[in-house]
């Protein structure tokens, strides 16, 4: 890698959370991986309604997340739609309209934007290792990627170890699910359409580096 690829590769790495060096991070993430169909069919109520008061009400009423308990899915539907508000408009719009890829490629992107914390990992771990050509994403990257970020974050170091182990699964289970990983934890090269690309980087052209692309 050069010099001027190394430069950009730091740019786009930290252009998305500039000067936020001191968020504390949500570990909230273990409520579910990237729930595709559940999503999609949740934004499309949206996209019909345009009320988050009236989505939920049907959701809830119809039991339309197909959830044992309202328990349940009044927990899984806060999570949808806590990652569904970070996409843009645009975004949202292809994630309707666009391939089941690019829809998986979404959903990564509004679970990366919802958590900080794995936004990170995916740039600072996963991005950085395709970058050098080392495909084998092993728990022990990310196990360094977590205490390194427990010395800097209480809300990091906080989390019980059964709780950690919790949350790795649901990220490297994400990963699968966005058809970003194997099942042998190799990490898939991102193959974004060039209308994805426009619509991430109309957003946020930091937010690529998520991607593990060159």
């Amino acid at each position: 890698m050069t010099d001027d690829q190394s430069v950009k590769r730091d740019t786009r790495a930290k252009g998305a959370y500039a000067g936020m060096a001191d968020t504390v991070y949500s570990m909230s993430f273990t409520t579910a991986a990237l729930l595709n169909h559940k999503t999609i069919l949740v934004a499309q109520l949206f996209a019909d309604v345009q009320a988050w008061s009236l989505v939920r009400e049907r959701v809830l009423d119809e039991n339309l997340l197909q959830m044992r308990t309202v328990n349940t899915s009044k927990r899984i539907f806060n999570e949808i739609s806590s990652r569904l508000k970070q996409l843009t408009p645009e975004q949202t719009g292809m994630l309707l309209q666009g391939s089941h890829r690019e829809q998986n490629y979404l959903l990564w992107l509004a679970f990366c934007k919802r958590y900080r914390f794995v936004y990170d990992f995916a740039v600072e771990v996963v991005y950085e290792q395709f970058s050098r050509l080392h495909m084998e994403l092993s728990y022990d990257a990310y196990d360094v990627f977590f205490n390194n970020k427990a010395e800097w974050h209480a809300e990091v170091e906080r989390s019980a170890p059964s709780t950690r182990k919790k949350q790795r699964q649901i990220v490297f289970k994400t990963m699968r699910e966005a058809e970003l990983l194997t099942e042998q934890r190799q990490i898939i090269p991102a193959l974004l359409s060039p209308e994805l690309t426009a619509v991430i980087h109309q957003d946020n052209p930091a937010h690529l580096a998520i991607y593990p692309i060159r």
